[in-house]
């Protein structure tokens, strides 16, 4: 299974998957608000082909704000307002990116469409509840997408921020892919190292040196 479809058809078919999206679907119909919405859950694959993966990018679980999750990590529809760890974001990366400008919106599907993949732990969560759907499988799901990255011959790198992506970083095998770990850029946590990590330009420095293109994080 070399594409995400397949996978993600395969996965539905297991029991835990399953029972999952039936939670999700069953809280949806008395009324109460999920997001992202369905047809963007699984959104961070349909924009990054596996095949195509340079750099994944793991939060922990969607915005739990009206209109803001649609299906990347960190990243909201434009015309939503900013969220703080993308806030965050933007501020490293004008520190750590030669040229780079703070956008005026959060939109990171130009990052999605050059191979970054914006995977959270968890893909559900419900309006107002942050990590609402955690324990419900998606830990599980995501999991074996770690673990189906890390099976791939071709080198990549993982930026992992905060506990619940650093779990993750146990099934990665680092002699084959680069792994960068630090704080959540959470405003509870930036201060803590988050800032001047360099991150970004660490993941291109390595990038360039197995031989890929530098991802343009300028969004």
């Amino acid at each position: 299974m070399d594409n995400w479809q397949s996978f993600i058809d395969e996965e539905k078919q297991q029991d835990y998957l399953a029972d999952t999206l039936t939670y999700i679907a069953k809280r949806r119909s008395q009324g109460i608000n999920v997001y992202p919405r369905d047809s963007e859950l699984f959104n961070a694959f349909a924009l990054t082909p596996f095949d195509k993966v340079k750099v994944v990018i793991i939060g922990q679980d969607p915005y739990h704000g009206e209109e803001q999750a649609h299906g990347l990590s960190f990243s909201v529809q434009k015309g939503i307002k900013i969220p703080p760890s993308l806030v965050n974001m933007y501020k490293e990366l004008v520190t750590d990116i030669e040229g780079f400008v703070s956008p005026e919106h959060g939109d990171l599907s130009h990052w999605a469409n050059q191979g970054v993949l914006l995977l959270n732990t968890v893909l559900s969560v419900e309006e107002g509840q942050a990590h609402s759907h955690k324990d419900l499988g998606w830990e599980q799901f995501t999991d074996k997408v770690v673990e189906k990255l890390n099976q791939r011959d071709e080198p990549m790198v993982f930026i992992l921020w905060g506990a619940h992506a650093k779990k993750k970083g146990k099934r990665i095998n680092r002699d084959t892919h680069f792994v960068i770990e630090g704080p959540h850029p959470s405003p509870l946590s930036a201060y803590r190292g988050f800032f001047g990590c360099r991150h970004f330009s660490k993941a291109n420095q390595y990038l360039t040196e197995i031989g890929l293109t530098e991802i343009d994080w300028q969004v």
